[in-house]
Order: C-alpha cells, then structure tokens, then sequence
C-alpha cells in the first residue's frame, strides 16, 4: 500500500472520485423532491399535511440515526465498508417508488433512504476531510456538498419535466436504477478507506480530544453545540421547503413543470454557491459566515407567504439557496476544527444527527401547523426559529 499523504493535490484522483460518488448520493434524494408530494396527492388520495409529510419525516429520522452510528462505526469498520453497505441498502429503493401500491410502501422506501443518505453521504464527509488534512477543510466540503446537491436539483428538474411529460411514475425513478448501480460499483472497485490518513493527522494534532464527544457536541463545547443547534434548524426549514413548497405552489395554480423548477433552483443556488462559500471558510471568521447565512434563510422564509408570480419565487428560492450555501460547508469545517481526528468521525456523526434530525421536526412542525392553521403560519413559525438559530450563533460561539 502506497504511503498516505495529507492534501488536496496529494490524494486529488481518490478526492474526484469520492465528489462523483456523492453526486450520485444527492441524486437519489432529487428522485423524490418535485414529485412525492403530488403522488401523495394524486395517486393516494392523501389531504392532510401531516400525512403527506410523513415521508419526510421517516426520512429524517433514519437517516439522522443512521448518521450517529455511521460516525461510531467508521473508525472500526473503516469508511469505505460503511460506504459499501449503503449502495447496497439503496438498490432496492427506485423499484419500490415505482411499483408501490399504498403509502406505506413508499414510506418503507424512505426508511431504506434515510439509511442509504446516512451511510454513504456521511462517509463521503468523513474521507475528504481525512484526506486533505488541516488545509482546504472547507473548500473540500464546499466541493462534497456542491456536488451532492447539484444532483438533487438536476435530478429533482429532471424528474418534475420527465413526470409532467410521461407520468408521475414509474419513468422519472428510472434514474435511480442507474445512480444506485453506478453508486455501488465505484465504491467498491475505484475508492480506498482512509483510515491511514487520520493514523497521520493524529500524530500532528494538537486539539484536545472531547471528554464525551455525544455530550460535548450537543450541548457542552460553546462551538460545537451552537454549530449543531444551527444544523437541526437549517434542515429544520429546508424540510418545510421539500415538502410545502411544491402544496403552496400547487394551491397557487402553478404547472407540475414550473413547480419542478422553482423546486430545483434552491438547491442548485444552494449547491453552486457552495464552490466558493467552502473557499470562504478557508479564509474567513467561520461564526461571521454561520450568522450571515443562517440570517438570510430566515429573511426569505419570512417573504415566502407574501409571494404570489413566479419571478417572486425564483428571487427568494435564490436567496434562501445562497444563504443556505453560506452554512452548509462551514458547519463540517467547523466541526472538524474544533475536533481531534480521532473524535472527528463521531463528532462528525453527532452533528448530522441533530441536523438531519431537523427534517422530522421540520415536517412534523410544518404538516401540524399546516393542517391547523394555514401554510403561511407554517413557514412564519420555522422563519422565526431560523432567526432565532442566528442569534444562538452570534452571541454563543467564539
């Protein structure tokens, strides 16, 4: 085996793969964005918020879970296995979506997605960031999470047009097949474990290892806890956004091809910006960034309910994407500052716990709010938390 070496440049083919591999991860989250909404309502008949939104709500939860043990599990089964054993969980996923005959099954769908994200997204993370060591931390999960989601909003366009010319299904979960299968083969026969790598950083690192990593990230460590609190809440709101923002658009009379649009540009804006805000973080105060960014998402959900054409939609879709780019790098680069590289992993795991933990909450908050009062009350609510988590950071962080 060759001898490891920490950086971009030194590891950049093993880098290119593992950012390929991460498009076909968000790839398979873009199957269900534009579309599993209007199958709820369509095809299953389903009214009530609540109900349409348990997908999302089962999604995050897996998922959120699946992304504490990955984290536990990486350094003694090693990364690359890990990653393995979620393409594997991911096969079956398009074949349900397209053949389900009731709601359950597409729920069951979503429990082997939470597990297939969990698994090889968290991976993903986790072997960049051990591969360039100390430098580029952030441009690396800039470039991981541009990835990622750029095929959430390819793939979530591309199935809103593929369903409103040929049916909501089974043609658009036709991608899935591929992405999972390509998925697959790259991992296990072109990507290498990095656990060599975090042997090396660690004998450099002069970070502190955590006294109980789960609790130090939660709540004890100022950074660290204010950095988690802001991640349940960003996906808190992007939750809302996956699962209202197509039912606001449908009540407003907007075509299944336009809403696929507006759905696709927040987190293509979101994605793109990511190549450059992950640059910033490299270079600038990591806390300035979190507040901004965690600042402009609350800013546009607010202006949300007040829209009514489709420009005012596309203008706040970029502005939440741009915000939301802000964060999402940064949040992982600042973990992983803030942690030994033996610790990184799981504080890594514990802060995409909470985070993804956001998209139950998120959908639970917005389905009851939605279902009792309206869906401007919904997305007024989770805006205010959004400001809230930008004050936390503000005034808590270091």
């Amino acid at each position: 085996m060759d001898k490891a070496q920490l950086g971009l440049r030194e590891n950049w083919q093993q880098f290119t793969l593992l950012v390929i591999v991460n498009a076909f991860v968000g790839g398979m989250v873009g199957l269900e964005r534009s579309i599993l909404p209007e199958i709820a309502e369509v095809e299953f008949g389903m009214a009530a918020k609540t109900t349409i939104l348990s997908f999302i709500i089962v999604f995050g939860i897996v998922k959120a879970v699946t992304n504490y043990y990955t984290g536990a599990f990486a350094n003694l089964f090693g990364r690359k296995r890990l990653l393995v054993l979620g393409w594997i969980i991911g096969l079956p996923i398009p074949f349900i979506l397209m053949n389900a005959g009731s709601w359950n099954w597409i729920i069951a769908a979503n429990v082997l997605l939470g597990i297939n994200q969990g698994l090889t997204w968290s991976s993903t993370v986790v072997m960049k960031i051990d591969l360039v060591g100390e430098k580029n931390r952030g441009f690396a999960m800039g470039l991981n999470e541009f990835a990622g989601y750029v095929a959430v909003a390819v793939v979530a366009l591309f199935t809103g047009w593929i369903a409103a010319t040929y049916g909501v299904r089974p043609y658009p979960f036709y991608l899935g097949i591929g992405l999972s299968g390509l998925g697959l083969l790259v991992s296990i026969f072109l990507i290498k474990d990095t656990r060599h790598h975090v042997s090396l950083e660690s004998q450099k690192s002069e970070v502190k290892k955590l006294d109980n990593v789960f609790i130090d990230t939660t709540l004890r460590h100022p950074n660290l806890s204010s950095i988690s609190q802001a991640g349940l809440v960003n996906n808190l709101n992007d939750g809302m956004i996956w699962g209202i923002l197509p039912l606001l658009l449908a009540s407003l009379k907007f075509e299944l091809a336009d809403i696929g649009i507006i759905a696709s540009i927040y987190p293509a804006v979101w994605g793109f910006g990511q190549l450059f805000t992950g640059k910033m973080a490299d270079h600038f105060n990591k806390k300035r960034i979190l507040f901004y960014g965690m600042l402009m998402q609350g800013i546009a959900l607010i202006l949300f309910p007040m829209a009514e054409v489709y420009v005012h939609f596309v203008v706040l879709s970029v502005i939440l994407g741009l915000g939301t780019a802000l964060v999402y790098p940064t949040f992982l680069a600042a973990v992983a500052d803030n942690t030994h590289p033996q610790d990184r992993a799981k504080s890594i795991g514990v802060f995409r716990l909470w985070r993804d933990l956001g998209y139950a909450f998120g959908a639970i908050i917005t389905g009851i709010l939605a279902d009792y009062f309206n869906i401007g009350t919904a997305i007024y609510t989770i805006a205010g938390l959004t400001l809230i988590s930008s004050f936390v950071i503000l005034f808590r962080m270091k």
